[in-house]
C-alpha cells in the first residue's frame, strides 16, 4: 500500500467529453500540481486519463470519467510514495491531505469552468442550446 492514497469524486453538470477536453490541457496540470512532474501513461478520451508522477511524489495519478444522468462524476486517484525525506519523520496526514487538496481544486476548477452561468436545475444540454 502506498503511502499517500487519495480517492475522491466529484459530480460536474457536463458530458464526459467536455470534462476531458477540459481535464486533458498540459498548462493546467503544472499550476494544480506544482510539485509534480506529469506524463501521460493512457489518454482514454472521455473515459478519463491516466498519469505517471514524479517530483516530490513518485506514483501514478488517474482521473475516470463517469457518464452519470446529464453529467459526469470525475473520479480522482492518487497513488505515491514521497520521493524525499526520512519516512518516519515525515507528516503523511499533511501530505495526504495536500494531495487531496489538489485534487479538488482541478475538479472545481473545471465544474466552475463547465457550469459557469448555468441556472441551477437547468440541464446542461439545453443551457448549451442557448449558448450556441
Amino acid at each position: 500500500m502506498s503511502s499517500i492514497q487519495v480517492a475522491d469524486q466529484t459530480f460536474i453538470a457536463a458530458e464526459p467529453a467536455l470534462v476531458a477536453g477540459c481535464l486533458g490541457v498540459p498548462s493546467k496540470w503544472r499550476r494544480w500540481w506544482p510539485d509534480l512532474r506529469v506524463a501521460v501513461g493512457e489518454d482514454r478520451a472521455e473515459k478519463g486519463i491516466r498519469w505517471t508522477v514524479t517530483g516530490s511524489l513518485t506514483g501514478t495519478m488517474e482521473v475516470w470519467l463517469e457518464p452519470v444522468l446529464d453529467g459526469t462524476i470525475v473520479h480522482y486517484f492518487l497513488h505515491a510514495e514521497p520521493a524525499v525525506g526520512d519516512p518516519a519523520k515525515l507528516d503523511l496526514a499533511a501530505l495526504n491531505r495536500s494531495a487531496r487538496l489538489a485534487g479538488k481544486e482541478m475538479t472545481f476548477e473545471a465544474k466552475r469552468e463547465l457550469e459557469a452561468g448555468r441556472p441551477a436545475g437547468v440541464a446542461p444540454a439545453a443551457f448549451a442550446a442557448t449558448r450556441d
